[in-house]
């Protein structure tokens, strides 16, 4: 999984970009990590839905029970 990761972030962000520091480079991958690989990019490890998804409903699972 963690393979796939890096491929999905070099492919969809990083290649795509051209950082002027390593700063700048470090909050592009924050902000792509938090606002799009987390909340709305579709998982097929998970049912095609998004890990925030995912994590919401195994956390009401486990409250219910």
């Amino acid at each position: 999984m963690a393979e796939s990761f890096f491929g999905a972030l070099k492919n969809e962000r990083v290649s795509r970009m051209s950082y002027p520091t390593r700063e700048a480079a470090r909050r592009d991958i924050i902000r792509y990590i938090e606002l799009w690989y987390n909340l709305k990019r579709l998982h097929s490890a998970v049912g095609y839905r998004p890990p925030r998804e995912v994590h919401a409903a195994l956390e009401n699972l486990r409250l219910t029970a």
